[in-house]
């Protein structure tokens, strides 16, 4: 991996090469994904399954679309035990997280006034996984939990087949373990058209979250006001701050586990030991030897890949803040007091056994997070993510009484003798 100083002007190339892999930026796409939308909604079924041939290869239509049963049960049996075990074990943890984060409604009374706020479930979520050579258990299990601990009342989710109109058994363990209601065989910008507007076949939904390719997240942004949607996500990326003191074979295998995700993933490190970058670099090119995805993971450290050396910690966490990563790692003498000057972080892991991938898959967090520097405005999915809040008011004849007159005022003064005269209205003497 490059090593370089870490200065303002090396942060700010870097943030800039960075910033060139979000999905906003990829406008040559946005057309075709538009023309596949506008032909959803006008076309319906007859145009998702026409997609869903050209693009998968699949005879899908209105009698095999929605996953049966039996392909569920013919699932289970083709998945490793082994694997069903850890999936449940997961998911014990990522819910004892999510329920941490359940809000009530509430309601205040004082002198004739009450307000409060009321917690509504969104009731229909749509959830989009990743089919192919990207098939991510794991990520099925981090949407769908938060939208069940919030109380919604129907998930419908959508995934490509194969060439066979199959879908990947461990996808459909994922989806029924985490308590997925309805799974469709479609995939790509389709689906995402179908699930926003509906068609004769696909339910239409208030809310789109779930990964996918470049023409899954510019499809989620165009359909972004007819229903919510999660966010447009970019490419993953790791960033660990280490000292001196880190273990160099640990740092390597932790940026290398977010490397070998895309050519587009970004791996950063800034440490504040030259001697440590040195024997970091060393250490990635022993173990390219080795792994598997060398030709991903090799063009995203060629890219995208950073080795920065800070004069001091102040300095380097200043960088932290301002890269704002998706997974941050704290490889440092003390983890807990660094953390506490961190200020924009997707997920931060603290000490040198909180390595990334125990988030991806066990801890509990949600590894759903913000990328390309939204980290300094946006948070990792949750329960949230999943609710509406509706404030509430009731005023009695006397409390409103009290106030009618700073109402009336401030109503004035904004030009609108409307709402003044809504208020005015109730105290004037009936004749």
């Amino acid at each position: 991996m490059r090593i370089q100083e870490l200065t303002k002007e090396n942060t700010n190339n870097l943030l800039s090469d960075l910033l060139k892999r979000s999905p906003v930026n990829y406008g040559s796409y946005e057309n075709d994904v538009r023309e596949i939308i506008d032909n959803i909604r006008e076309k319906g079924d007859n145009a998702l399954f026409d997609y869903t041939r050209k693009f998968d290869k699949a005879s899908i239509d209105s009698s095999n679309i929605v996953v049966t049963r039996e392909e569920l049960e013919e699932a289970y049996n083709e998945v490793d035990p082994k694997l069903i075990d850890v999936i449940r074990k997961s998911l014990v943890n990522i819910r004892k997280f999510h329920e941490k984060q359940v809000q009530q409604s509430w309601l205040n009374t004082s002198s004739g006034i009450i307000l409060g706020q009321k917690v509504t479930p969104i009731e229909k979520v749509g959830v989009y996984v990743p089919g192919g050579k990207a098939v991510y258990p794991s990520s099925v299990l981090m949407n769908v939990v938060p939208a069940k601990v919030a109380g919604v009342k129907t998930i419908y989710m959508t995934t490509p087949p194969d060439k066979d109109g199959k879908i990947c058994a461990n996808t459909l363990v994922a989806a029924h373990e985490a308590g997925v209601d309805v799974i469709y065989k479609v995939g790509g910008a389709q689906a995402i058209g179908a699930l926003a507007f509906g068609t004769e076949s696909v339910t239409k939904v208030d809310k789109i979250v779930g990964p996918g390719n470049i023409y899954v997240a510019l499809a989620k942004k165009a359909v972004f006001g007819h229903v919510s949607i999660d966010s447009v996500a970019g490419p993953s990326e790791i960033l660990v701050l280490a000292d001196e003191k880190a273990n160099p074979r640990y740092v390597a295998a932790d940026l290398l586990s977010q490397a070998e995700h895309d050519e587009l993933a970004s791996a950063i490190l800034i440490t504040t030991s030259r001697d440590l970058a040195s024997q970091v670099s060393e250490e990635i090119d022993k173990f390219l030897e080795t792994l598997s995805r060398r030709d991903i993971i090799s063009k995203s450290l060629e890219n995208f890949g950073y080795i920065l050396v800070a004069p001091d910690m102040n300095t380097a966490i200043s960088a932290v803040n301002e890269i704002a990563s998706e997974h941050l790692e704290l490889v440092v003498k003390n983890p807990f007091d660094t953390m506490t000057k961190i200020e924009n972080a997707g997920a931060i892991f603290l000490g040198e056994y909180s390595s990334e991938p125990l988030g991806d898959y066990f801890a509990g967090p949600n590894h759903v997070l913000p990328t390309n520097g939204t980290a300094k405005f946006f948070s990792a999915l949750s329960v949230d993510d999943f609710i509406k809040k509706s404030s509430i008011i009731s005023y009695s004849r006397e409390a409103l009484e009290g106030a009618s007159t700073d109402i009336m005022t401030f109503a004035e003064c904004e030009g609108l003798t409307a709402h003044a005269n809504s208020i005015r209205v109730r105290f004037e003497e009936e004749k």
